[in-house]
This record gives C-alpha cells, structure tokens and sequence, in this order.
C-alpha cells in the first residue's frame, strides 16, 4: 500500500474543463526550460521527437545541440549525406531512427507547407510521433499516448487493465479524446508528459507536487505504486558473437558496413558475426568473416570482451586480433567494406558495443 494517502473510495472523475485548467496551468508554471520548446517550429520539434523516441531527455540534450549546429535546417539536414548523419547520431542507439529522420527531412524539405498530412506519410511517422509533432507545431487536436502518459492516466483511472491491452488502450485512448482541448492541444500533450517524466514517475512519485492529485483514483485507494498493471516480461535470450580487427601488412583494418536494414542499420563494424554453439570463438569468428565478406584470417588473441543488450536480447561479444591470409573483400553479407588506417575509424559511425575497441586503436576516436 502506497503511504501517499489513506485507503479511500475511488473518487468520481470531474468534469474535462477542471482537469485542462489545473494541468495546463501546472505546465505553464513548472516545465522544463527544454531548446525544441522555445522554438516549436517544424524541424526543432521533428528533430526532438526522433530523439526522444527510446532515449531520455538527459542523454538526447547534447545530440540534439549537435545536430541543429551541423545542419541548422531541415534542408540542411535533407542535403546531408547519410554516413554524416549516422556519424552524428552514433551513441544515440536505435539506429533505425537516424535514416527515417533523414528520409523524412528529404521528403518534408521540398514542401511549401507540409502539413499533418505530409508527415503522416513519411517513415519512422507512427501515431505518438505524429500527435506530438501535429500538436505542437500545427496545433493538430491530436491525443499523445506514450509511457508517460499511460502510467499517468492508469493512475488516474485506477485501471485494472495492462495498459498495453486492447481494453487498456481503448480505455485510456477514450478519456484522451475526450479530454485533449480544441485551444492548446500542444501543451495539453506535452503537459501529460511531462507530469508523467518529473511528477507522477515509475517509482517514488511526487504526488504532493501532482495537480492532479484530488482526482486521482489510485492516491484515492492508497495505491499509487500498483498502477499501471505490469505484464511480466518474458527473459530476454543471451547470444554470442565474434568479432575480428583484421590488419593486412601495411597496417590498415578492414571494416564492414552492416545492411541497410535491419539491427544497426548502415553503421560500420570489425567484420563477424554471432556464434554457433558447437564451434570455439576463434573458429566462429573466422567463419563469421568468410561469410560476410569472403576473405580467410588467422585468429590470433583476444582484444576484450564487451557485454551489451538490445531490445531483445542480451550479446557477449568477443573481439579478436587478425591477420588477413588470403582472398579479396566481397560485400556478401554486408553493403560495403574498406580497409583504413587506425587513425581513419573514427570518421565512421560505429555501434557502442565497438567503442571500446576503437579507443585502443583510435583513442582520440572518443
């Protein structure tokens, strides 16, 4: 039992104009001083909201000041070329974001006007983004639902559902469409979010500081921390992978550029790939080479083992020094591949799970 309140009736919801006046009153007072919010033009906000996507405020700050200073507009940024792009984003994670931020600045930068519509039909566009976005910018009377916002609603309505359940969603989507006002849906959607990132948190919620306190149903009931219903997430399977830093006699590395789609789309790696569990990591890993780009190596030591985890599934994997025997780079299981100096691998995105290694060859790379 939450110790915020003490057990109570659930209380009747009030009326939609008491719950925009006191959020959006709180929002004016209390938001954060964020740079996409002092400026919520079209590629600012575009910009922000690929960044959050997946990632927290704090770690999207620096990128996002990056970003607008190598290409100050969504012109700019439409004129890039991708390898710049992926280069620029590197450390941010989600890869697949970077190349529909692009794709969607060249289809957008040619429009006069791009509208709701325009955006909705470009990639990486799914329902949040595009409510955030058309919202903000277009004061589109869109309602946003992400994390934040179903943790502060199941709150609010003491939902017994997960909110990720269809009952959950059509629920929580119900209220949103009824609440969100005709003036300022913008704040209203950015006031829910951020009630939900520095008010009414996963753990420890602030409730004294909520202006939705005397509303809500799970402060009612003295269970705030049991809402929102969590289903229990299945373990996430473990793998192994291989990797190679493979010199030829003059010294330069090659490297591999991973497809265009798919788990880390377009960044550049130390060639292998994952394991098999009858094979040793040596062998795996020049097998793993032969098959991505067709070349025999000598496996020499070990270089260092990282651990790193993804949506899906957590990864060991082991880098190794090499020697390059025989055979030219063919791009079999990859878009391209080079051969540089230590000092060149720092002008290509590489994964973080690669970082550690860049550093011993390149340490000026990071």
């Amino acid at each position: 039992m939450s110790s915020h309140a003490k057990p109570s009736a659930k209380p009747a919801l009030p009326r939609p104009e008491a719950l925009r006046k006191s959020l959006l009153g709180w929002y004016a007072r209390a938001q954060r001083d964020l740079p996409w919010r002092r400026n919520p033009r079209l590629y600012p906000v575009l910009l922000s909201e690929f960044m959050l996507q997946q990632t927290r405020v704090d770690q999207a700050l620096p990128y996002y000041a990056r970003f607008l200073q190598r290409f100050p507009t969504l012109k700019d940024l439409a004129a890039a070329d991708l390898g710049a792009v992926m280069k620029l984003w590197e450390g941010l994670g989600y890869y697949r974001r970077a190349g529909f931020l692009h794709e969607t600045a060249k289809r957008l930068a040619p429009v006069q006007e791009p509208g709701v519509a325009e955006l909705a039909e470009c990639p990486g566009i799914g329902p949040y983004t595009l409510a955030a976005i058309g919202s903000i910018v277009w004061g589109a009377r869109l309602p946003v639902v992400d994390g934040n916002v179903n943790r502060v609603l199941a709150r609010l309505l003491a939902l017994e559902d997960f909110p990720q359940s269809k009952a959950g969603k059509a629920a929580i989507l119900a209220r949103l469409q009824e609440w969100i006002p005709e003036a300022a849906p913008g704040d209203w959607n950015q006031g829910l979010m951020e009630l939900g990132a520095t008010v009414c948190t996963p753990h420890a919620p602030k409730c004294g500081a909520c202006p939705w306190q005397a509303f809500c149903s799970a402060h009612a009931l003295g269970r705030v921390e049991d809402f929102p219903k969590v289903e229990p997430k299945a373990a996430r399977p473990h793998k192994h992978a291989a990797a190679a830093v493979i010199r030829r006699k003059d010294g330069r590395i090659l490297v591999a550029q991973r497809p265009a789609q798919g788990l880390l789309a377009n960044l550049w790696e130390f060639p292998g790939g994952l394991l098999l569990k009858e094979e040793t990591r040596a062998a795996g890993c020049a097998r793993a080479v032969r098959e991505q780009l067709g070349v025999e190596i000598r496996v020499d030591e070990s270089l260092a083992t990282v651990e790193h985890g993804f949506s899906h599934f957590t990864l060991t994997l082991h880098f190794f020094s090499a020697r390059h025997l025989k055979g030219a780079p063919e791009a079999l299981r990859c878009q391209a591949w080079n051969w540089l100096k230590p000092s060149e691998l720092r002008r290509l995105p590489f994964p973080r799970a690669h970082w550690p290694v860049l550093e011993k060859l390149a340490p000026e790379a990071k």
